[in-house]
């Protein structure tokens, strides 16, 4: 059984692109799966409650399928960060409130368990406490997706940077191709992955192209071809 934490070098870098890939990729292999996004914020608000778009996809890829507050047990309707959205509703949501709903899920005979935070590595829970204190808090190996695009490799350094002073371990990273910034120069494109495998020393565990023309719903299945499951997986 092997349980990560994934975070991202910004919001919007594709963790749960990646992170729904992984479990696809895992899921293709035989494998149980469960995807959790503990904390989110930009839902919509349905007949069954919050839902969060997110977690729906996570939830899709489960196996098997868990019900959604599972998933998802902290959910907010504005598109802002945690904890200004917790705070917007009377809440103040802490690492023990979020640790007591995970830990018994790591538990559970899953052959792989991924959790995906919110936004990066240095997003606020509340006025003490940062979202990553979760994968130091539960002893998560750190999967960090890094969206590719100029200005990426100051993000990824710092992050990687990050992740190892606060006492975790950097499992490996994922690169996710955000915008066009490096369509019409190959090498500049080349050059940049090579400055992050040379600098974040850890494993590449892929690289996504831009998937724009796939089916929004089928893309994790897309990203599969251009993934690999952490060593020992």
């Amino acid at each position: 059984m092997t349980r990560y934490f994934v975070t991202g070098t910004d919001t919007d870098a594709g963790k749960t692109l990646v992170t729904a890939g992984l479990l696809a990729l895992a899921r293709s292999r035989g494998l149980s799966t469960l995807g959790l996004k503990p904390i989110a914020s930009g839902c919509r608000r349905t007949s069954a409650g919050l839902r969060n778009d997110d977690a729906l996809v996570l939830m899709a890829r489960s196996v098997p399928t868990p019900a959604y507050e599972t998933i998802n047990p902290f959910s907010f309707q504005p598109a802002i960060a945690p904890h200004i959205a917790a705070r917007q509703m009377g809440m103040s949501i802490s690492l023990d409130q979020l640790g007591e709903h995970v830990a018994p899920l790591l538990e559970e005979p899953h052959d792989l368990v991924l959790v995906e935070s919110a936004g990066g590595w240095r997003v606020p829970l509340n006025d003490r406490e940062d979202l990553s204190g979760l994968a130091i808090q539960l002893d998560l190996p750190v999967i960090l997706v890094v969206g590719l695009r100029l200005g990426c490799l100051n993000h990824a350094r710092l992050t990687a940077e990050a992740i190892r002073a606060d006492g975790a371990k950097l499992a490996g990273w994922i690169g996710n191709l955000l915008a066009a910034d490096f369509a019409h120069d190959a090498s500049l494109y080349a050059d940049n992955l090579a400055t992050l495998q040379h600098t974040l020393d850890a494993p590449c565990l892929g690289v996504v192209p831009r998937l724009s023309r796939v089916a929004p719903a089928r893309r994790p299945e897309a990203a599969v071809a251009h993934l690999k499951l952490p060593k020992g997986d």
